[in-house]
């Protein structure tokens, strides 16, 4: 038997006519009273019998009736299986990301992937850079998001998804919590909460750099991993940060953020997706894509 037959034994059974399913499959009506007598060779038993209204099913046809239409459901969704993992829209997507990522990055590009991707699972993992970019050497998530800049791997590739300025963020006692604006020198004096250099280094390098070009070496009184706990500690009166812009959306009552105008702060830092280097992944590929859209920024960070 074959799928083709069930498919032919159903419109008949749901249209009550050879003539009207033979119209329905546009095949010939004698082609399709061969098919179904074939069926019945292979069944065993007569599956319609005729009638003053057209066929109906025997006792035989009407218990194969829901077996028939079981088989081209799950025929149907065996094609739709392979056509979606084929074109990259069905499978689970492993993702990491950095705790900054949330503020704008994903809520501005998730609900848009998954409406456009519903049947791919993405499963998210948080974690500091240098731990996600282990766990993606090593096959355990798929892609990551992290902060750059960043020296890739020839195993890697990265792609720019956001730019974002350095802000200062201060303590609402500061004397200069009552600026919008500052240069980066007039706090040289300061005490910093840095970024650790192991755990976060991009963070780290070019907010040295940045002070560097200002013209003075920070000191540096404490160190922390998340941006949010350097924002908890500048709260807490233990010194100043240097933060990226998009964390001025969760303000805290007791920190103010300062533009700075120094130049080199303006889009010093990025967000990137970093994916194995031509990755076959088609929904990593279709993350890819939809993260970058069109037009976007899809510049490659340099190897």
């Amino acid at each position: 038997m074959k799928l083709r037959q069930f498919q032919q034994f159903v419109a008949i059974a749901e249209l009550g006519s050879y003539r009207r399913a033979a119209e329905a499959l546009f095949i010939a009506q004698p082609a399709l009273s061969v098919s179904i007598q074939k069926l019945e060779q292979e069944m065993g038993a007569q599956l319609f019998e005729r009638s003053a209204r057209g066929v109906e099913l025997t006792v035989a046809g009407q218990a194969l009736l829901a077996d028939a239409r079981r088989a081209i459901f799950h025929a149907e969704q065996a094609r739709r299986s392979v056509r979606l993992v084929a074109h990259g829209e069905w499978g689970t997507l492993r993702l990491g990301f950095v705790g900054s990522a949330t503020y704008a990055l994903l809520p501005r590009t998730m609900p848009a992937f998954r409406q456009a991707y519903p049947d791919i699972e993405v499963s998210l993992r948080e974690d500091r850079t240098t731990a996600l970019l282990d766990m993606l050497r090593g096959d355990v998530i798929d892609a990551a998001l992290v902060r750059g800049p960043l020296v890739m791997d020839e195993h890697l590739e990265s792609h720019v998804v956001e730019r974002d300025d350095f802000v200062l963020a201060v303590n609402r006692a500061h004397p200069l919590a009552g600026r919008s604006r500052t240069e980066l020198r007039a706090c040289s004096a300061d005490p910093f909460i840095m970024y650790s250099p192991g755990e976060v280094p991009a963070l780290n390098n070019v907010a040295l750099n940045l002070c560097s070009k200002a013209g003075f070496s920070p000191i540096v009184c404490q160190e922390a991993v998340q941006v949010q706990t350097l924002v908890s500690l500048v709260a807490s009166g233990l010194g100043i940060a240097l933060v990226p812009g998009v964390t001025q959306a969760y303000s805290n009552p007791h920190v103010r953020f300062l533009k700075l105008t120094d130049h080199d702060a303006k889009q010093a830092i990025s967000l990137l997706l970093v994916t194995h280097r031509d990755t076959r992944c088609m929904p990593v590929i279709r993350l890819r894509d939809s993260m970058l859209g069109e037009g976007a920024d899809s510049e490659a960070e340099a190897n």
